[in-house]
């Protein structure tokens, strides 16, 4: 009996010692950066409820008529199993709101989906820019390298505005090694830009930016600050090269 005994709490010591670090990752603060973020240790995929997750997008999906409203599912479907990845890591400032770029669709659609995830409500859909060297009409190459002019894909985490070049702009952590995590050294922000909105309707294509996800300039200041501080937003593409490596979306 006393041996016994003594095995249990040497297991339970054990237990705890592994379990500790895992707690002390998913308690970091929503102020966490992008390099704290890449080296969290990655959790088993029991963590999270994929199924939930799924059945949640196909809910909201329907409800919110986003088929027709051009959204991808699986643009959808993705964004969601990250939001709930990164929430569940307390690493969000403002979880009410999930933003998806759906870059599957052409520039002159409107590929910009606010969501709020509280209230169940489409709060914006609007055009949304894709870097110069990521395609014309339609985004087909993508790259985390400076000075590429390219957009970069997977899930950013807003942080803060200023006014630069373009007037107020929202800094974004990229929080996904080797495909976004270069994004605040490049500069790559939510502005507005004149080169996007109803006013190109009729041109083959929308203007492009340098690799931002620059949106209609009447329409930015409403975005930006509907957005900004700790909110989720994930830019899609059905590019294998990602789906299969995304860290997040392989959990």
């Amino acid at each position: 009996m006393r041996k016994t005994f003594l095995r249990l709490i040497v297991v339970s010591f054990s237990v705890s010692l592994i379990l500790f670090p895992l707690y002390k990752a998913d308690s970091k603060s929503a102020t966490a950066s992008a390099k704290d973020f890449l080296h969290l240790p990655v959790l088993s995929s029991g963590y999270s409820d994929e199924s939930g997750s799924e059945a949640l997008a196909a809910s909201l999906y329907s409800e919110l008529g986003l088929q027709n409203m051009g959204l991808k599912f699986d643009a959808l479907k993705y964004a969601i199993k990250g939001y709930e990845y990164l929430k569940i890591r307390s690493l969000l400032g403002n979880s009410n709101i999930l933003t998806v770029v759906d870059f599957s669709q052409p520039s002159r659609k409107k590929r910009m989906y606010i969501i709020d995830m509280k209230k169940r409500d489409v709060l914006i859909n609007t055009y949304v820019a894709h870097g110069k060297n990521t395609g014309l009409d339609y985004a087909n190459k993508f790259s985390n390298i400076h000075e590429s002019l390219q957009s970069s894909l997977g899930f950013y985490i807003t942080k803060e505005t200023y006014f630069g070049k373009h007037g107020l702009s929202l800094k974004l952590n990229g929080m996904e090694r080797g495909y976004n995590d270069n994004a605040e050294e490049r500069a790559v922000v939510v502005h507005g830009a004149d080169y996007i909105g109803d006013h190109r309707k009729g041109a083959e294509y929308m203007g492009r930016s340098f690799g931002c996800p620059a949106v209609p300039q009447h329409q930015s200041a409403k975005v930006i600050n509907m957005i900004k501080n700790g909110s989720v937003l994930f830019i899609y593409h059905p590019s294998n090269n990602y789906l299969h490596g995304s860290k997040i979306l392989n959990s």
